[in-house]
């Protein structure tokens, strides 16, 4: 079968070394994933190979070009994401240049995916959003972004992040330490979300005037959540009362998120969020966004994990909980 040869022409305004960066570090990258030949000369960038993996080049380059016309500089990471996506046959093509929020270190952040995008406008329409799917899509850091978004905003009055606690053998009240201390494990990834986007200083400062509360689960009873954003993380880990108590803490001019991980389960048996899908999907003002592989904006060997997973469940494989 003769080759497909493909000529794709760098728009005027993209620069040639955004698009291949620094020494052709991301030109490598890219050559390196794919069995065709990549050539560059001045502004036009010729494929040649099978028919398939030359349409999957010119996916690549032309979401990257859509990135430089954007104003991004596209890094390491970016690509191996694109790539891990047009091979994995994510086509879906989205325009992802929504700024949720500028850092405190002034970095812009944007959804990275499809589904990500997905994500963050169910959560703007929505009063409550339910983000499912496996560790590295991105559930808890984006709704921690739209809560810290929404605060500068003033659209809200504080933030609340909820865990609930599970114990693996050993009771909170017999370890040491005061309740903070023995609470710290469990709430750290949202204190390392929350870090990451206004400084410690600051981020500690709002924790100690209460305007951003990190709470377990089970110190949401006898509530109401006015004037408030909400994030439930590791849903997955609640039982159906529990997160029954928890989406009836809902007040006005508040937004609930709850993210979670079917396939990361520390609870036996029925779980809370299994039961809220059945229950209230099709209910006005709630959505279920689910994120996939393809969403993965880890390390590429996360989605790789992902995948030998889920083909050992195909196979009817079991590997206990994680």
């Amino acid at each position: 079968m003769n080759p497909t040869h493909v000529r794709l022409t760098i728009p005027d305004n993209v620069d040639p070394t955004s698009l291949m960066g620094p020494t052709d570090s991301l030109l490598r990258r890219i050559e390196r994933s794919f069995d065709a030949m990549v050539t560059v000369r001045g502004s036009v960038i010729s494929l040649v190979g099978p028919a398939d993996v030359v349409n999957q080049l010119t996916s690549v380059f032309s979401r990257l070009i859509s990135m430089v016309e954007a104003g991004q500089q596209p890094s390491e990471s970016d690509v191996d994401l694109i790539i891990g996506q047009v091979t994995h046959g994510a086509s879906e093509q989205v325009d992802l240049s929504d700024d949720i929020l500028l850092t405190y270190r002034g970095r812009a952040l944007q959804p990275k995916t499809a589904g990500q995008k997905r994500y963050i406008d169910a959560i703007r329409r929505n009063t409550i959003t339910f983000g499912v799917g496996p560790a590295g899509t991105g559930k808890t850091y984006l709704a921690m972004a739209m809560a810290v978004a929404a605060l500068k905003r003033k659209e809200v009055a504080r933030i609340v992040l909820v865990r609930p606690v599970v114990e693996a053998g050993e009771s909170l009240g017999y370890l040491p330490g005061t309740l903070q201390e023995k609470l710290d494990p469990y709430i750290r990834p949202l204190y390392d979300a929350l870090f990451d986007m206004t400084d410690m200083e600051r981020g500690n400062a709002l924790i100690e005037q209460g305007i951003i509360e990190i709470a377990p689960l089970a110190f949401m009873r006898g509530r109401t959540m006015n004037n408030a954003f909400v994030i439930l993380d590791e849903a997955q880990n609640t039982t159906p009362d529990q997160m029954k108590m928890f989406l009836t803490r809902l007040g006005f001019s508040s937004k609930f998120v709850i993210t979670g991980d079917v396939t990361q389960r520390d609870l036996l048996g029925v779980n809370g969020l299994d039961v809220a899908r059945r229950v209230l999907d099709g209910i006005d003002d709630i959505a279920f966004v689910d994120l996939g592989r393809n969403d993965i904006v880890r390390h590429s060997l996360v989605a790789r994990i992902v995948d030998a997973y889920e083909a050992d469940e195909s196979k009817g494989g079991s590997h206990g909980r994680a």
